[in-house]
C-alpha cells in the first residue's frame, strides 16, 4: 500500500466571535486556504483530485456542501469535486483521514483536506435549533433515549463529569487555562506560529485595513485572578468560559499526496501519516474517548507514549487534556506546546487540520520526529493521528 504524505499545511489565525473575521464568508475563508495550499505545494490546480472539508454547522452560509462551494470560490477548476464531513469537532481530522486513505489506496494521488467554521456567522447549535423551532423534530429520538436513560447529550455536562471523575477542582482547571494563554502568547511573540498562518485582509471596526495574522483569542495579559473571576457555567460546577475553548472563526487545511503525487509535484514532504484511527465511546460522558482511543492507537501503531515527541490534544474543556495526561502518563511539557483552544480558539469543523498544521510546524521548529493528535468529539468519539516529520 502506498504511503500518505503531507506536503503543505496552513491555517488562518483565529478570530473571536464578532471579531476580526466577522466579515469573512466561511466559503471565502476556505477558498483562501485552498489557494494557499496550492501555492505552497507548487501544484497545478488541475492536479488536485478532490477537496474534503470538515464543518460542524452545515447550515446557512455553510450549507449545501460547503466543500464544493469552497472549490467554486477558489482557484481550482470546476472539474475538481468537493465533499463535506461532519464528525463534530473531529470533522477536519476525519477529512485528513479520508484524504490519506484515498491516496494510500491509489485511487487518487493529490487531495486537499481541511475544515472551516464561522461561529460568528453560523452560531453553534444552529443546525439543530432551527428545525426544532419549526417543529421538525430532533435527532435525539425515543430509541436513543431508551438506550441511554433519557440523559441529555451535553458537552458541558460531560466536561463536569470528567472533572469529577478525575478529581479536578476549579483551581486546577484555571491553572491549566492560564498555562495555555502563556504558551500561546510566548509562541506568538517568538514568531513560532508565523509560518503556519495565512494572513487575511480585514477591515477593523474602526475602518482600518489590516492583515489578520495573530490569533485574536490570546490574552497576553492573562492572570489567574482574571481567569478565576469568570462566572461558572453551572452552580456548583467547575467549568467556566475561561477554562473552556473559545468560540472562534477560522479555516485550515493540508495537502495530502502519495509517492506518485510527490513525483508529479516535485515537492518535499513535510510529514508522513504513520497511523490513523477513530473510536466511539459513551455519548453521555462524551469527551473522554481520546483516552481509550490513544491507548488503542499506540498499540495498533506498535509504539509507546514516550516515543511520541509532541502531542496536540484539543482543549475543548480543561479536564479533557488533563485527564488524557493522567491516563496516558505523557510528559506534560510535550503537550500543546504553543497553547491550545482555550487560548487560540476552537473553530469546530476546522480544528482537526488546524491542530495538525500546528503540530507539523512545531515538530519542524524543534527538530522532533513523531507527533500525535487527538480530540474529543460530539456523540462520544475520538480520532487519533500519528505523523512522522520528514
Amino acid at each position: 500500500m502506498a504511503e500518505a504524505y503531507i506536503v503543505a499545511a496552513v491555517r488562518t489565525a483565529g478570530g473571536r466571535r464578532g471579531g476580526r473575521l466577522r466579515d469573512w464568508h466561511p466559503v471565502d475563508m476556505g477558498a483562501a486556504v485552498v489557494n494557499e495550499l496550492v501555492r505552497r505545494a507548487g501544484a497545478d490546480p488541475a492536479d488536485v483530485e478532490d477537496v474534503i472539508f470538515g464543518c460542524v454547522s452545515q447550515v446557512a452560509e455553510q450549507s449545501t456542501n460547503v466543500a464544493r462551494n469552497i472549490v467554486l470560490a477558489s482557484g481550482l477548476p470546476q472539474s475538481t469535486p468537493g465533499t463535506s464531513v461532519d464528525r463534530q469537532c473531529g470533522s477536519a481530522q476525519q477529512a485528513l483521514h479520508f484524504a490519506a486513505q484515498a491516496v494510500m489506496s491509489g485511487t487518487m494521488d493529490i487531495v486537499i483536506a481541511g475544515g472551516v467554521e464561522s461561529m460568528t456567522r453560523v452560531p453553534m447549535f444552529t443546525p439543530s435549533a432551527l428545525p426544532e423551532k419549526e417543529g421538525l423534530g430532533s435527532y435525539y429520538n425515543g430509541t436513543i433515549q431508551e438506550r441511554y436513560g433519557k440523559v441529555p447529550f451535553s458537552q458541558f455536562i460531560g466536561a463536569e463529569k470528567i472533572a469529577k471523575t478525575f478529581g479536578y477542582n476549579r483551581e486546577a482547571l484555571d491553572a491549566f487555562a492560564l498555562d495555555s494563554h502563556k504558551k500561546a502568547a510566548a509562541a506568538t511573540k517568538d514568531g513560532l506560529m508565523k509560518a503556519e498562518i495565512l494572513p487575511l485582509d480585514i477591515v477593523t471596526k474602526d475602518g482600518v485595513a489590516e492583515k489578520h495574522e495573530v490569533d485574536e483569542g490570546i490574552r497576553f495579559d492573562a492572570s489567574i485572578e482574571s481567569i478565576s473571576s469568570v462566572k461558572l457555567l453551572q452552580e456548583g460546577g467547575v467549568i467556566s468560559a475561561a477554562n473552556a475553548s473559545q468560540i472562534c472563526d477560522g479555516a485550515s487545511g493540508v495537502m495530502v499526496v502519495n509517492e506518485a503525487g510527490l513525483k508529479r509535484l516535485g515537492a518535499k514532504p513535510l510529514a508522513r501519516i504513520h497511523h490513523m484511527s477513530v473510536l466511539g465511546g459513551d455519548p453521555v460522558v462524551m469527551l473522554d474517548v481520546p483516552l481509550a482511543a490513544t491507548t488503542r492507537a499506540l498499540k495498533k501503531a506498535g509504539m509507546t507514549i514516550d516515543e511520541i515527541d509532541l502531542f496536540e490534544v484539543n482543549e475543548a474543556f480543561a479536564p479533557v487534556p488533563l485527564a488524557w495526561l493522567q491516563h496516558t502518563g505523557a510528559d506534560p511539557d510535550r503537550l500543546n506546546v504553543h497553547g491550545g483552544a482555550i487560548a487560540l480558539g476552537h473553530p469546530l469543523g476546522s480544528s482537526g487540520t488546524k491542530l495538525m498544521t500546528t503540530l507539523i510546524h512545531a515538530l519542524d521548529t524543534r527538530g522532533k520526529r513523531y507527533g500525535l493528535q487527538t480530540m474529543c468529539e460530539g456523540g462520544g468519539m475520538a480520532n487519533v493521528t500519528i505523523v512522522e516529520r520528514l
